[in-house]
């Protein structure tokens, strides 16, 4: 029998993790509710094979979820049963990989299965966080209702993530163009030059050596170049796969000027807004924020998150731990300590978020708009390096002559 990792949280909030043997990811999650807990991640143990066959199965992307919950929120909302909905969803999906995955819902939906353990049995095809949130809307009878919020959810959170992930298509276009363009220079023009010192039989001055040298390289060892930086990145992948190695490096990221203000508000953006829908669907704070922080991507703010859950522990609200260990930026703390005195934290913790996601965008195209300007002088100094480099090799050959 498979043994599966899993992270959890108890019913007074106190996270656990370990593995269990299970027959697959449902029956885990089954075993870990009997016991009281709510599953906030599982994944196989297993060894490399049994990952990279789990990475070979196409799952359902974040756009598939966010339409297929705005969707079925709709018929909801019309008066079908969740039974019919999915029904109707199924015969309209023309994607196989999704039709497969709402199949299999209606069918345990129809064997008596609640929506969220059906969602559950899906081998983590859907975040915890969603099911959670779906749960919670079962609890209260408002499924629809819930649903429409986690449509609302998924799109804001894939607005910002395509605002960012646009901004950034330009830049990058720039920095390819760019490096392209000084690699042509070393293997094509450079070497024509070349030809020309070695009939004088003029010593090249240090800075013609230098390039002619890079030209060498690249033409010659084009291939090693390539391997060089796949090593690398893979390495890199494997070094910030150590908790530790993440952890230091996403400490760094904070302090780096602009690149560390816009995560920091990515992040605030991403948790109030998370934090919101979970409050407005009815979960406890504390269980709320075990959840909302599992959206959190920098470890600097979780490290922070996790200090201020222990603090929510033991009935010191929300405002204060943050503020003492400083987790938000200052607006958007004194808003939540206004929103925990008026009783108002959930509408509250969503004005934020929609402050934050302003402020994202605002930071990011201040960013572009220092990045272009440093990208094409960066361009201009190295070729206009290259080109005086050629000048002083050939202006030393004349010198010669005469």
């Amino acid at each position: 029998m498979p043994r599966y990792y899993y992270k959890a949280v108890r019913l007074d909030g106190e996270e656990v993790e370990g593995e269990h043997e299970a027959a697959d990811e449902a029956a885990l999650i089954l075993r870990l509710q009997s016991e009281g807990l709510l599953p906030l991640k599982t994944r196989s143990a297993g060894g490399f094979t049994a990952q990279l066959a789990r990475r070979r199965q196409r799952s359902l992307q974040a756009k598939d979820i966010e339409s297929l919950t705005r969707q079925l929120a709709t018929l909801l909302e019309s008066g079908l049963t969740l039974d019919r909905s999915l029904g109707v969803l199924t015969e309209l999906t023309p994607e196989e990989h999704v039709t497969r995955v709402l199949a299999d819902l209606q069918e345990r939906v129809r064997g008596g299965a609640t929506f969220s353990s059906a969602l559950e049995a899906q081998g983590g095809q859907f975040p915890k966080l969603y099911v959670n949130m779906v749960r919670a809307g079962e609890a209260s009878g408002a499924l629809d209702q819930v649903l429409g919020r986690l449509a609302d959810y998924l799109e804001r959170s894939a607005e910002l993530r395509g605002t960012v992930t646009s901004a950034l298509v330009y830049p990058m276009i720039l920095l390819v163009v760019a490096g392209l363009s000084v690699i042509m220079l070393l293997v094509f023009v450079v070497p024509q030059f070349t030809v020309l010192f070695e009939d004088m039989g003029a010593a090249l001055p240090t800075p013609t050596r230098i390039v002619v040298g890079a030209g060498d390289l690249f033409r010659d060892y084009w291939w090693a170049l390539l391997v060089l930086v796949a090593l690398i990145a893979v390495v890199m992948e494997r070094w910030l796969q150590n908790p530790d190695n993440r952890r230091a490096f996403d400490y760094r990221v904070m302090r780096l000027p602009l690149f560390g203000d816009l995560i920091w508000k990515m992040e605030t953006a991403r948790l109030c807004h998370t934090l919101s829908t979970l409050l407005k669907n009815g979960l406890p704070l504390l269980s709320g924020l075990n959840l909302a922080k599992e959206v959190v991507n920098n470890r600097k703010v979780g490290d922070g998150l996790d200090e201020v859950a222990e603090d929510l522990k033991h009935g010191r609200g929300l405002a204060e731990p943050l503020t003492s260990r400083a987790v938000l930026p200052q607006l958007a703390l004194q808003m939540i300590r206004v929103g925990e005195e008026s009783g108002t934290l959930d509408a509250m913790l969503a004005k934020v978020a929609d402050i934050f996601d302003r402020e994202t965008r605002t930071s990011v195209q201040r960013m572009l708009t220092l990045l272009e300007p440093a990208l094409i002088i960066g361009l201009g100094v190295i070729v206009a390096g290259i080109i005086i480099s050629i000048l002083m090799a050939i202006l030393g050959a004349n010198e010669l002559v005469f």
